[in-house]
């Protein structure tokens, strides 16, 4: 039986781990930059009705990273709201060209799920 992860922190490095594949990283970016930009439009242009496609823009690339890409089980499934989270931390990290040491260390803790 699989241990349930009991904080972000510790969350965080087995989500980075479910994100290993650049392409997979690629289309979440992809993703949270539609969500964000509706949100924008929405803010800035008044309409409302456009926050309908949130979950298309926000999932439909991360679900198609997670099965087609990395063939792993998004881990939204288990941990909503951390995932949420981390997605926004990766996008931040993403922004920032500094998601490589993360992934050293994702890999060095989950390197047989690898």
């Amino acid at each position: 039986m699989e241990r349930r992860l009991s904080s972000f922190e510790e969350f965080w490095p087995y989500y980075v781990a479910q994100h290993a594949h650049p392409a997979n990283r690629a289309l979440h970016f992809v993703g949270t930059s539609l969500v964000l930009a509706i949100v924008a439009a929405v803010v800035t242009l008044g309409t409302p009705l456009w926050l309908v496609l949130v979950p298309l823009a926000g999932y439909g690339p991360v679900w198609i990273g997670h099965l087609f890409v990395e063939k792993n089980r998004p881990a939204s499934l288990k941990y909503p709201l951390w995932s949420l989270r981390g997605d926004f931390r990766m996008y931040r990290l993403m922004w920032m060209a500094q998601m490589e040491p993360e992934l050293a260390r994702a890999r060095s803790l989950y390197a047989a799920e690898a």
